[in-house]
């Protein structure tokens, strides 16, 4: 189909994109392909991760109601101790605001973005 649309990437502003780059490979096993002082890709097995310089950058404050967060991204994993045991290694913390912790924990990257590792398909 000449007119299709699929999804090529999700970008992430953030104040150092190499730096958070590095911190999504890693808990991803994906693979920084390409960094500057301005964007930053991972290419992964689950898809591409993009990273956007932002002057000023402010983290979300989730689940506040008035934060400018618009989205969040969900990790699926078969252990979620495994994985969050991974994630805090490589730099997350968890999120103190936990509402489901049977089928999904909520994490904070090094910059502030809220995410999800879960283990609902």
């Amino acid at each position: 189909m000449s007119d299709s649309i699929r999804l090529s990437s999700v970008a992430l502003e953030c104040p150092n994109p190499g730096e958070l780059a590095a911190f999504y490979a890693d808990i991803t096993g994906g693979e920084v392909t390409y960094v500057d002082e301005s964007w930053a890709t991972v290419k992964g097995p689950g898809g591409r991760i993009d990273f956007q310089s932002a002057a000023g950058y402010r983290p979300p404050t989730w689940p506040d109601p008035s934060s400018s967060m618009q989205l969040h991204l969900d990790f699926y994993v078969d252990d979620l101790q495994a994985a969050g045991a991974r994630v805090l290694a490589a730099g997350a913390r968890k999120h103190d605001y936990q509402p489901d912790e049977e089928h999904f924990c909520v994490y904070l990257d090094p910059v502030g973005h809220p995410f999800c590792l879960t283990t609902s398909d």
